[in-house]
């Protein structure tokens, strides 16, 4: 194993124990200084940025690149730098996740039992594109006490480089030395990551953000806990009693507002009323004018070429039939695979069976329906009556995500920063031992007590 690779996890150690005493105050300064940096040398970023962009841009001509990870490339179309900035001072905003009491409980006089918000340590996040992920996770990373070590897709080496270097400039460049520059730090192979899913002696968690094959790969190859989602297979149910105007919208929105994005929609389950009715040929018609390819079992298929309002050219284009490997598909394009079932209840068994526990919603007018839809879907996330492109981080309040977690473990969901950060019990006694209790002896009392006893 290279001895640089080893001195890095090392050092991103000791930097997180530094972090442990750092105030808020200082987060949130550390933060605007790395606002302020990134926006003094967004040209430097930029130039970075078009270089990884004239790259991809060929391998995208070779089919070596997918067109979805290449629109995750850019930073600098449209206001997506000043986005990026945005979030930074968000997350300043924010309040520290951490040294917060949960549990406070006297077990006896002088025995002060306390459950207290703690960092997790050091993390270790891999992503694929998305350069803007190196502001987000570093800055969610620094707010929470957590030290971090970033590994990016080859395709946004030099951004991905740029970034980082700024931000531990402007580490470097504060007047206090408890958040040393080594708390973010980036590495730059596949070498490197093999190297690092060994050291769980110095990195606590792992965050990948990408592929199936990424994160299967990581989660068969270390003994560090990992955080994050394979899939992004979410689905939208149209049931019977739904308003086709909300549908339409809701629907089409779910697909095309970012089709690269894992909590785009890439299944469409409905009602088979909906047919019977001729109400879902509304759907059906917006979908294919957004351009969506729909790849429809051969009731829906029939259904949809016989309706008179769609053009002869949309249904020889747009419309194939479906397999059933499309319903356990991420197409992260403008596809969607389409199916009818009974009744609220085949639509959760289908989601169950086919999703990847990410976010899946139901459109309807009655309640209880949701209601049945959103207790029984085992997601992540359940709509009623709105767009799965709301399980987002930066959506939900948090400033940003440092990823989506469909894990049953401490953090599920879009991950803010109250997923990186775990808890410890302190105990304040005066010279108790454990044998002072029992049969004949003291009784504990385990009486709740003031939280703002705590006063370390």
């Amino acid at each position: 194993m290279s001895t640089a690779i080893v001195e890095t996890a090392r050092a991103a150690r000791l930097a997180s124990v530094s972090l442990q005493s750092v105030t808020a105050e200082q987060k949130n300064e550390a933060l605007l200084k790395i606002k302020q940096v990134l926006s003094e040398r967004r040209e430097e970023i930029f130039k970075a940025n078009e270089e990884d962009k004239k790259i991809a841009e060929e391998l995208v001509k070779q089919g070596k690149l997918s067109s979805s990870l290449f629109k995750r490339l850019d930073v600098c179309q449209g206001d997506k730098f000043d986005t990026i900035l945005s979030g930074v001072s968000d997350i300043a905003e924010l309040p520290d996740p951490t040294k917060k009491v949960t549990l406070a409980t006297k077990l006896d006089e002088g025995l002060d039992l306390y459950r207290i918000t703690v960092p997790v340590g050091v993390l270790l996040t891999i992503f694929e594109a998305r350069p803007e992920v190196v502001v987000n996770i570093s800055c969610l990373a620094l707010k929470s006490g957590n030290a971090v070590i970033l590994k990016g897709g080859k395709e946004a080496t030099h951004t991905n480089a740029a970034l980082a270097r700024v931000i531990q400039d402007a580490l470097a460049s504060l007047p206090f030395k408890d958040i040393p520059k080594e708390a973010v730090q980036i590495v730059e192979t596949r070498e490197d990551i093999n190297a690092l899913l060994d050291l769980d002696r110095y990195i606590d968690l792992v965050v990948p953000r990408g592929s199936n094959s990424l994160v299967k790969f990581i989660q068969n190859n270390t003994r560090i806990p990992v955080l994050g989602h394979a899939d992004g297979i979410c689905s939208v149910y149209i049931d019977k009693d739904a308003d086709i105007e909300k549908a339409k919208k809701i629907v089409v929105d779910s697909k095309t507002n970012y089709t690269a994005a894992c909590n785009s929609a890439e299944t469409l389950l409905v009602n088979e009323a909906l047919l019977q009715n001729g109400e879902f040929s509304k759907v059906a018609k917006v979908l294919l004018d957004a351009g969506v390819t729909l790849k429809c079992e051969e009731n829906v298929l029939n259904f949809i070429k016989s309706v008179s309002d769609i053009s002869d050219d949309d249904k020889q284009k747009k419309l194939q039939p479906a397999v059933e490997e499309d319903f356990y598909t991420e197409f992260l394009d403008l596809i969607m695979a389409v199916k009818t079932v009974s009744n609220v209840d085949d639509a959760v068994v289908h989601i169950n069976e086919h999703g990847s526990k990410h976010t899946d919603a139901i459109v309807t007018e009655d309640e209880k329906t949701a209601d049945y839809f959103m207790t029984r879907v085992d997601a992540a996330g359940c709509y009623w009556n709105a767009s799965t492109r709301f399980a987002d981080g930066f959506r939900y309040g948090f400033g940003a995500e440092v990823g989506v977690s469909t894990n049953k473990t401490h953090a599920r969901g879009p991950v803010g920063l109250e997923g990186l950060v775990i808890y410890k019990y302190k105990l304040f006694g005066h010279g108790q031992g454990a044998g002072d209790y029992g049969s004949g002896k003291k009784q504990y009392k385990h009486e709740t007590i003031d939280p703002s006893n705590y006063i370390i």
